[in-house]
């Protein structure tokens, strides 16, 4: 008779789990989280610090799928379990961006900048909250903040000691994001120096000529490189999510559009971009609205009148 296959423990689908996210099998790394804590959950092992693991990393994996409502429901069980975890928070901020939950992003971003003032995923998206925030609500846009948690003291130093320097949610966006490496978020929000921006516009030409000969991976790291120097300039953004997209990397494509029609918000690359993005993630409504957005800015423009048309017979 056949040997009965033995059942894998639940640190051996997390493991399995880790190496599907690597690979870009996002879908297939959150099945195989969920496997994992509902063989945790049963085991009646109460390891808050493991299932808390488990669920911020399933929370990664529907963060990259485009599944931001998903992210921010594990992220906030995660936070029940290990309050103040700084990859929970990032990752939770980046999908509030997502879903233009503004005041919330800023909140957890702000929170992660009482443990950690140094990671620069925060300081970027806490930057892109105020100015979105401040054009939503005007001068006063604080008044109407949730209340910002006080992060105690020993948390801080704690979790500062267990913080890595690189963080992973966003943002965003790339965003980005989050429970993903952020490492190709812009790292800093303050206003770039002329040398900066010289190197920058260099490092994106550089992007520009990779893309024209087919090579949107490198292209994007260059982007992402000049993004860093000056995190300011539209074009790269959706210079870069043009890269995403042709990588399959859309929740990453739509981040950067979110980011580029915050400082451009009648962009036109940005708008047809998202969409593209949205159709591919099968968010028929935000794909649409992004396309009326666009048609009422150019009425004649046919590639979007061709995705519009082909939207409509999906939804």
């Amino acid at each position: 008779m056949p040997q009965k296959r033995r059942s894998r423990t639940w640190t051996e689908l997390k493991q399995a789990g880790n190496e599907c996210f690597k690979s870009g099998q996002y879908g297939e790394a959150a099945s195989i989280y969920t496997q994992a804590i509902q063989l945790l959950e049963k085991s009646g092992k109460k390891n808050q610090e493991d299932l808390g693991i488990l669920y911020s990393n399933r929370a990664a994996s529907y963060l990259k799928d485009g599944n931001c409502t998903g992210c921010v429901k594990d992220c906030s069980v995660s936070l029940d379990l290990l309050p103040f975890s700084i990859k929970a928070l990032l990752r939770r901020a980046a999908a509030f961006e997502a879903l233009e939950r503004y005041r919330q992003a800023y909140v957890d971003y702000k929170t992660v900048l009482q443990i950690d003032c140094s990671i620069p995923a925060a300081h970027d998206g806490t930057n892109r909250m105020t100015k979105a925030l401040t054009e939503q609500d005007g001068p006063a846009w604080r008044e109407k903040l949730p209340p910002i948690p006080s992060v105690p003291l020993a948390v801080r130093e704690r979790l500062t000691q267990m913080a890595t320097p690189t963080p992973t949610p966003t943002p965003t966006p790339n965003a980005q994001q989050n429970g993903t490496s952020q490492s190709e978020k812009p790292g800093n929000q303050a206003v770039a120096g002329e040398g900066a921006i010289k190197q920058a516009l260099v490092l994106k030409e550089e992007g520009n000529a990779l893309v024209k000969k087919g090579n949107h991976k490198k292209a994007a790291d260059k982007y992402t490189q000049s993004l860093i120097l000056n995190p300011t300039e539209v074009t790269t953004y959706t210079n870069r999510a043009l890269c995403y997209l042709s990588l399959k990397m859309y929740s990453e494509a739509v981040q950067d559009c979110v980011v580029a029609l915050r400082l451009d918000s009648a962009n036109i690359k940005a708008l047809y971009r998202r969409a593209l993005a949205y159709k591919q993630l099968k968010d028929y409504k935000a794909c649409v609205e992004d396309l009326n957005a666009l048609l009422k800015i150019e009425p004649k423009n046919t590639a979007a009148q061709k995705l519009q048309q082909e939207v409509q017979k999906m939804k």
